[in-house]
């Protein structure tokens, strides 16, 4: 898939077997990962950084072929996830770091593009939650109020 605001190609990954079999040298039962990636939730960690620490620390590499629910379906069910996407958080960050950057650097042109293209993005997902109903329909993206919640 080619990148949103560029002539570049997406960058080369590795797939995921075609066959789920069973990993025979998982240690951990369901229920014990779910427990897992409650309390990593609860210590502030989003589900991607849940993924990726138990995957390198516990050596757990598909949650979902284990327990049968993704990363945000057990956050949800337990009432652990947040109000706000993390894809959309995320990006929410980035353009308060560039905006914060502009403040200070009034004429660098390729940053005020970058917020540009942030805020584009941040608009495109903000219209896709609402109409998958993760968030609210009043929900509206005002960087002010969003810089106050965030810091």
């Amino acid at each position: 898939m080619a990148r949103m605001y560029s002539g570049r190609k997406g960058k080369a990954s590795s797939t995921k077997p075609s066959k789920a079999t069973k990993l025979s040298w998982i240690r951990y039962k369901s229920n014990e990962i779910e427990l897992l990636i409650a309390k990593m939730a609860k210590e502030g960690k989003t589900s991607s950084q849940i993924g990726l620490f138990l995957r390198d620390v516990y050596g757990i590499p598909n949650i979902k072929q284990i327990s049968g629910k993704s990363i945000t379906a057990i956050l949800k069910e337990k009432n652990l996830l947040s109000k706000i996407p993390e894809d959309l958080m995320a990006l929410i960050k980035r353009s308060i770091t560039l905006r914060k950057h502009l403040e200070s650097n009034k004429h660098d042109m390729p940053a005020k593009r970058g917020l540009e293209l942030t805020e584009s993005k941040i608009r495109k997902l903000v219209k896709y939650y609402k109409k998958t109903k993760k968030l609210e329909k009043d929900w509206k993206y005002d960087q002010d109020k969003i810089r106050l919640l965030i810091e």
